[in-house]
């Protein structure tokens, strides 16, 4: 019928489109005169590119800066110029508000994709921007893929999460990935952060990386921040997870009608032993870094393999009252309930998060009132803006203090800094509450003074000590095998063999293990881990290069999973 005429067949592909484009007010700022200085200083550099040189931008802007407005200005410019954007956050709670910002502004141009989208809608988002139906792709590292055919800039925000890192094989990071499609398609890289990586701002201190500073808030003041010393909380008496100071602002805030955060800071959390009377938690004497309570009562250094016996007392001041923390947010929900029982209590963790739409449906939740009080893990304090929010407490600061890494001070500074910068951000003033042990450590000091540069000039001379990243190279090199006997003899082979080229070529090299890491049996499959440090990269490079030769080549690693992470 269609070949005589009588018909004719159209065909027509209806790509799924997962943002809900509603009426909305314009979001169209005017940028004040630091966030335009920023933006006219790295469009400069996009106008005038060096042949064979990717132009790496890092915008350090304190927490309310308004970093999102920089960001929008250049990928206005972009689009304008004809070029697309990526726009990488680190995890899908970010995206409800920053979709809700970025769509008032640029439309139907904006698309998403992350990992609650199935199959079928991801491939709808790659077709449609090979297509060109729209030239803005925002999502965590894997919008980074997107086939962009005239890609001209990408933005990846709060760039110090370790969400960028993939844990998986193969082990890339965001960052170097952007900087090498950056350098294949011509387009600029903007990097942006409260509390930038140590990476980055090491870079940006000697020249690699390109320096940018919003030191001022765009709405409103930096938060008060006081710090509470739980050791005289309970020598007062008070057994409560919640301080008598933070008990007291949150009821205040409960009578004011305004809303509070509750934060507890989860990460690192399994197995570091902390004394309660001086706050000191028990360390590797080696490498600095806690040690973990093994269920047979022994501590164990999870990077050279130290092991000594749970003492019955503190090393540091005798005190017999060492112990773990033991709480989580559901806990916290029950607890805030029955000291607050008129008030509306949210939680948000893994648990309430696990189907499809759950973040945005807690965080328009709060965002609309419906909720006084939200508890929840690190997803609640990470780049969301909540102009009713004027108390942040921090119920556990000392958990990622402790965790056993040496990234610990660096991470629980981040943390309590973005925590910080929730309350405060609409037109009355902020508070915040960090209860801790320690509360004479520097990273804690430091974040509660809001102050960067104070945190990195004492955090970079302990990384210069010990030799840790960024200034040295590290790689860890781990194997995995199902006979426990047979990667026992498998590692001492590896060991031997760097231990050789060590003696042949590297001699700054510096190895520390072989030792168990951190989970050490998984589905039945044994661990070991070994790590590398050298000044030199292409040393680590090459040395990586010669283990993986040898191994793929030999019989004797054929049971054997040899897995290489570089940590910078």
């Amino acid at each position: 019928m269609e070949q005589l005429g009588d018909i004719v067949i159209e065909k027509t592909i209806n790509y799924r489109n997962p943002i809900e484009l509603k009426e909305q007010p314009e979001y169209d700022i005017v940028l004040n005169e630091n966030q335009r200085k920023v933006s006219e200083a790295i469009k400069e550099t996009m106008d005038f590119k060096k042949k064979d040189k990717v132009n790496v931008h890092l915008i350090h802007g304190i927490t309310g800066s308004g970093k999102t407005e920089v960001y929008m200005d250049l990928i206005d410019y972009t689009i304008k110029k004809g070029k697309s954007v990526i726009v990488l956050i680190p995890e899908i709670a970010l995206t409800y508000q920053t979709v809700m910002r970025f769509t008032r502004r640029f439309k139907e141009k904006v698309s998403i994709i992350n990992s609650r989208l199935s199959s079928g809608e991801r491939y709808d988002q790659f077709e449609r921007a090979k297509n060109g139906d729209i030239t803005i792709m925002i999502g965590p590292r894997s919008a980074l893929f997107t086939p962009f055919s005239n890609l001209g800039l990408i933005v990846i925000d709060e760039e110090h999460e370790s969400a960028y890192k993939s844990e998986s094989v193969p082990k890339y990071h965001a960052i170097e990935v952007a900087q090498k499609r950056a350098y294949d398609t011509g387009a600029t890289v903007v990097l942006g952060s409260a509390t930038p990586s140590l990476e980055s701002y090491y870079k940006a201190k000697n020249g690699t990386y390109i320096l940018h500073k919003l030191t001022t808030r765009e709405k409103g003041n930096l938060p008060s921040v006081s710090i509470v010393d739980l050791r005289e909380e309970l020598q007062q008496g008070n057994k409560s997870i919640f301080s008598n100071k933070l008990q007291t602002l949150i009821n205040d805030r409960l009578e004011k009608k305004e809303q509070t955060m509750l934060f507890i800071n989860r990460r690192g959390f399994a197995g570091f032993v902390s004394c309660r009377d001086c706050g000191k938690a028990i360390k590797c004497p080696h490498c600095d870094v806690t040690l973990k309570l093994h269920n047979n009562k022994k501590l164990v250094c999870h990077y050279c393999g130290y092991t000594t016996k749970l003492p019955t007392k503190c090393p540091e001041c005798g005190s017999t009252y060492l112990g773990g923390f033991g709480i989580g947010t559901q806990k916290i929900e029950m607890l805030i309930k029955q000291l607050c029982p008129t008030a509306r209590v949210l939680r948000m963790d893994a648990d309430t998060t696990s189907t499809k739409g759950s973040h945005d449906e807690i965080l328009s939740a709060f965002a609309n009132h419906q909720a006084d009080i939200l508890v929840g893990t690190q997803m609640i304090v990470k780049g969301h803006d909540f102009p009713d929010v004027t108390l942040v407490g921090v119920l556990a600061a000392d958990m990622s203090l402790y965790a056993s890494d040496y990234t610990a001070a660096e991470k629980t500074f981040q943390l309590l800094c973005q925590a910080a910068g929730r309350a405060g951000r609409g037109k009355n003033p902020g508070e915040v509450v960090i209860q801790t042990y320690a509360p004479d450590n520097y990273s804690i000091i430091a974040a509660s003074h809001q102050d960067y540069d104070e945190f990195f000039e004492q955090e970079i001379v302990y990384r210069k000590l010990m030799g840790y990243p960024p200034v040295a190279n590290m790689v860890s090199v781990l194997l995995q095998c199902s006979g426990e006997s047979e990667l026992e003899m498998a590692t001492e082979s590896v060991v031997q063999l760097i231990r050789k080229v060590k003696e042949q070529k590297y001699n700054e090299l510096f190895v520390i293990g072989p030792a168990d890491p951190p989970v050490s049996k998984i589905n039945d499959i044994y661990r070991k881990i070994i790590y590398l440090k050298s000044d030199n990269r292409v040393h680590l490079i090459r040395l990586k290069d010669y283990l993986e030769y040898v191994i793929n080549s030999s019989q004797n690693f054929k049971n054997i999973n040899v897995q290489f992470d570089f940590k910078a």
